[in-house]
């Protein structure tokens, strides 16, 4: 008890230190935009990029890098990750918005910018982007390399389906501008910065108003649930949809729209966390940068007094705090929504844990990262993801495994973020070796960012190669 009391004042005093650095950042940025005309941001932005290519040209060792950021990664933190003793190549000052066209409405950045800056600058011009992820300090390219989505998801897909171009970085050094016609812009997509480093990216906008409505439906039961889900996917009659499954007996649909004024503007935050609130609502107003993050405090059910950036850096400065044998489960599943009622009738008896967090998501192509025998299984159009946030482990099983068996046998994916426990020949059953191989074999031939397999189920759960 005691040592857990020291890592929660810990944990609070490293979140108040991030927050105070956070705003004198902040504060340098303002200034540095009104020295810095838009005429020299081109230039800055090669120098940066060149100044990455020198270190990676450099790079001589021959040891595995990982990238040195300034926000948080957002993946689930781990005991014993390789990748802390890891060479760094830093990309730091990757992080400057670099045009915004409100007539064209897209937008280029570099990989860096956060979502709740985006946000900020874009809603200047009545613009945000498509898909924003649920968390403050997620960045553009990490929701490219994870695959972020969310309530806009049943429309568009994830983040990535929203972009138009990317710049990447080899391992050699080499810069590569690359656009959805090409097999390299399509892989980089989930692929964990093993296949280079995203320097720039362009995408879409779309207009946005001041406030959102949330209408929160209440359903009893699965088939009322899923038929909502479809009904609007198919009616296209919402801006946004996700949802909250509080118990088998109450499923919550969150829908919402952009409207131009509100009787009040709530917001959640500390301890007013807001999937609770979908319990008991029937209907919400929030400004949007309110409501594009409103579970950012909470989101995981663990430390309701920290936002996610805060929480995910107190975990990674404790790590040695974390459980290696039975780690909390923190996960993601997308399966398509014919399996929704096999997989949660196997996941009440197996799991039984709840909220689940639901995000409907419109799958709009086959994608190349994906094993093609998986949508040849699976071709629903619509998909839901389907989230278990902060499960603690009971008995001996490992249910990260068994979810990963189950998923295989349903024809489902679960992202990456998580803890792995997948042998190579399960994982290639999933993702796409033959792809990945042909780009990997062009932008890193020498394996110096790892390959996606050794990354995410060997060197971030604490594997050392053989």
């Amino acid at each position: 008890m005691r040592k857990a009391g020291l890592a929660v004042a810990a944990g609070v005093g490293i979140g108040l230190a991030i927050v105070l650095r956070q705003q004198r950042r902040e504060a340098r940025r303002a200034v540095l935009s009104k020295v810095f005309g838009p005429q020299l941001t081109t230039l800055i932005h090669e120098r940066r990029v060149q100044r990455v290519a020198r270190q990676l040209r450099e790079h001589r060792s021959g040891r595995p890098i990982s990238l040195r950021k300034r926000a948080v990664a957002h993946q689930v933190p781990k005991a014993g990750d390789l990748r802390r003793r890891d060479e760094k190549i830093d990309i730091s000052d990757l992080d400057a918005i670099l045009h915004v066209d409100p007539l064209k409405q897209i937008c280029v950045a570099e990989p860096g910018v956060t979502f709740v800056d985006l946000v900020a600058a874009t809603l200047r011009y009545g613009l945000v982007p498509l898909v924003v992820p649920e968390l403050k300090t997620i960045t553009v390219g990490g929701a490219v390399s994870g695959c972020s989505i969310e309530s806009m998801s049943f429309k568009v897909g994830g983040f990535h389906d929203t972009c138009l171009e990317y710049e990447v970085i080899d391992a050699r050094g080499g810069v590569i501008t690359c656009t959805p016609d090409d097999l390299l812009f399509q892989m980089m997509h989930g692929s964990f910065g093993t296949l280079g480093i995203l320097s720039k990216l362009t995408f879409r906008l779309t207009p946005a108003k001041r406030f959102v409505k949330v209408t929160y439906e209440h359903y009893r039961t699965l088939n009322e649930y899923r038929a909502a889900i479809v009904r609007h996917s198919e009616r296209q009659d919402v801006d946004f949809m996700d949802g909250i499954i509080h118990s088998p007996r109450h499923y919550v649909l969150s829908v919402a729209d952009f409207v131009d004024d509100a009787p009040y503007a709530n917001r959640y935050g500390w301890s007013k966390a807001y999937y609770r609130s979908t319990a008991k609502r029937a209907d919400d107003y929030l400004r949007t940068p309110d409501y594009f993050f409103r579970y950012d405090h909470g989101v995981t059910h663990v430390n309701p007094f920290l936002g996610s950036s805060q929480a995910l850096r107190a975990a990674e400065k404790l790590n040695w705090l974390l459980s290696r044998e039975k780690p909390t489960i923190i996960l993601d599943v997308f399966l398509p929504i014919s399996k929704m009622p096999e997989f949660l009738d196997w996941d009440g008896r197996e799991f039984g844990y709840f909220p689940l967090w639901c995000v409907p998501y419109r799958r709009p192509r086959d994608y190349e990262w994906v094993a093609p025998e998986v949508f040849a299984r699976s071709p629903d159009e619509l998909w839901v993801d389907l989230a278990i946030y902060g499960m603690k482990q009971r008995g001996e099983r490992n249910y990260h495994k068994l979810m990963e068996d189950k998923l295989r046998e349903l024809g489902g994916i679960k992202t990456l973020i998580s803890h792995n426990y997948y042998t190579p020949d399960e994982f290639w059953a999933t993702w796409n070796r033959e792809n990945y191989q042909a780009v990997k074999a062009l932008t890193d031939p020498d394996n110096i960012f790892r390959d996606l397999y050794t990354k995410t189920c060997k060197a971030a759960m604490g594997v050392a190669p053989a």
